[in-house]
């Protein structure tokens, strides 16, 4: 064993200026936050799309909202609040970042995808709840036809 000093460690992980680095979780929360990395703003972007996706997705599945009325709320929902975020609350520069149509349509697929499916999926559930095809008779008598009855082919 030496008797040499041991060099301290940071606490916190810094930047190369020397600045303690601050974590995405808490530059979403903060409308004064820096974002000095594109990407990492990109993918808050993207994931905070996708958070929309699931609640809206669970909403319209549960409420009978279909259609067009359903996805042109989905759409205009969607994009209003992260337009609201990112204009109004954060107030970056839209241009640093490609333009405003750039991070409006950041990541609008996959939660459109996402919505599609969450939707498609509990709307099934809440109609095979709803359905009495799927209870059994009192009287198993080996005849099926009370299926065809409901789900016509």
């Amino acid at each position: 064993m030496s008797g040499g000093r041991r060099k301290e460690e940071p606490s916190q992980p810094q930047l190369a200026n020397g600045a303690p680095k601050v974590s995405v979780w808490s530059k979403v929360l903060r409308s004064d936050a820096a974002w000095e990395d594109k990407d990492e703003f990109l993918d808050v972007i993207y994931w905070f799309r996708q958070i929309i996706a699931v609640v809206l997705g669970v909403i319209w599945g549960v409420l009978p909202l279909r259609g067009f009325l359903g996805i042109a709320g989905f759409c205009l929902i969607n994009a209003g609040v992260l337009y609201l975020y990112f204009s109004n609350y954060l107030q970056i520069d839209e241009e640093e970042y490609g333009g405003t149509w750039e991070l409006t349509k950041e990541g609008f697929m996959t939660s459109f995808a996402l919505f599609m499916g969450l939707t498609k999926l509990l709307g099934l559930a809440s109609y095979f709840q709803k359905s009495s095809c799927l209870s059994l008779p009192v009287e198993i008598t080996g005849n099926l036809d009370h299926l065809l009855h409901c789900h016509p082919l």
